[in-house]
Order: structure tokens, then sequence, then C-alpha cells
């Protein structure tokens, strides 16, 4: 489990863009992955962590909240309307915010008084058909609507297509968040985060090279 590794190629490639040491949040993916090796890499101090499934999430983080301390946790995978309620209670960021009816499910939790968490706009840089998020062309309206139902996202998130090359896909995501005033960026995975840092990436989510290998019979 190389998490010094993985820290030290992050820092390393901040360095190699310019910018600034921290400037980017490494979240340890840790979805599907057995206690043990989560329990390991929050015994090496890393408290940044991401979860696709809110049950899988709920089941397991909020012990180890009350044992390592405060913990920031990322949801990085698709949110069922019906989830959504736990998952602003659970997360500290929702990285797929990527259709209206999320949206309009979110804004209702806030003005019932829930505090939000940390909000990222799935793009759907590829346009693949069986990809949630939205469109790029879509983008603009949608951050429109979002921001007038008193959302606020931060940022903006993509997952490239796989088998293609990444860059054009970070540059294209690194440019609409500039267009729009949006500072975060969450792009780059286990095989492609150097090549996100390079193109501005705020956050980048990285599992199999920090935890090895994903059972999912586990």
């Amino acid at each position: 489990m190389p998490l010094a590794e993985i820290t030290a190629r992050v820092r390393a490639a901040e360095r190699v863009a310019g910018r600034a040491d921290g400037a980017v949040t490494l979240i340890a993916v840790s979805k599907v992955q057995p206690a043990d090796r989560v329990r390991a890499v929050l015994a090496e101090g890393h408290r940044v962590f991401g979860e696709n499934y809110v049950q899988e999430a709920a089941g397991k983080w909020p012990a180890w909240r009350d044992r390592f301390g405060r913990l920031d946790l990322h949801m990085i995978g698709p949110l069922q309307t019906n989830k959504a309620k736990v998952a602003v209670e659970l997360f500290d960021a929702i990285h797929t915010l990527d259709r209206p009816s999320l949206a309009q499910k979110l804004a209702s939790l806030q003005q019932a008084g829930a505090r939000l968490p940390k909000l990222f706009v799935q793009v759907n840089t590829g346009e693949e058909p069986q990809k949630a998020g939205v469109l790029p062309g879509d983008l603009a309206g949608f951050l429109q609507d979002c921001r007038g139902m008193g959302l606020s996202p931060i940022g903006l998130m993509c997952i490239p297509p796989e088998g293609e090359d990444s860059t054009p896909h970070f540059a294209m995501l690194a440019k609409m968040a500039a267009e729009h005033g949006l500072a975060g960026l969450s792009m780059g995975m286990s095989g492609d985060f150097e090549a996100a840092i390079a193109h501005g990436a705020t956050h980048v989510r990285v599992g199999s090279a920090i935890f090895g290998a994903r059972d999912y019979q586990v």
C-alpha cells in the first residue's frame, strides 16, 4: 500500500506544473476495499477518502470517524436521489451532481435546513450515452439552474472515456471551469493523475494505486 509513494508523486507533479505544494488533494478511493487495507492507510495518517456507494460508506465510516477523528469523505459515485439525505449527512463533498432531479433534491434539503457538502458538477466530457454527467453543451444552463435554486457548486468533475487519452478531457474540463468561475477540478485517477495535475486538477481520485486491486467479492 504505497501511500507515501503516491503522495510523493502528487507533490512532484505539483512542482513540475509550477503549483504550490499541497495545491492538490489526494482522495484515497476506498470503495469495495477490505477494512484492513483502509485501516492501514488511516494509520499512516491519511484523512481524505472517496466512496462510490452511500450504503457501503454509511456502514463503515461513522465508526472510523469515532476512532480516527476528523475525516474528509467524498462521494464520487452516482448518487440516487432517494439517498441524497443520507449522503448530505455523511459526506463532506459530492462530486457527482449530474442532473436536474438531484439538484432539486439537494436544494430542497438545503431549504429544509441541511448544510450541504461541497458540490462538484459531473461533466460527461466524452458525451458517452451510458455515462452519467451533464453534457458540455448543457453545462451553462445547468449551472444557471443550480444557482437559481440556491446551490453553489465549487467545481467540475469528469471521468474520461476508458481507453482514450485523458488529457484532452482534462483540458476541456479546466477550460469550462475557468469560463464559469469555478476553482475546483476533480479529475485524474490511478493511471493518469499526474497528467490531471498538469492540467490544473485540485482533487485526484486514486484507489488501486494506493490500496491494490479491488476484489468485488469482498
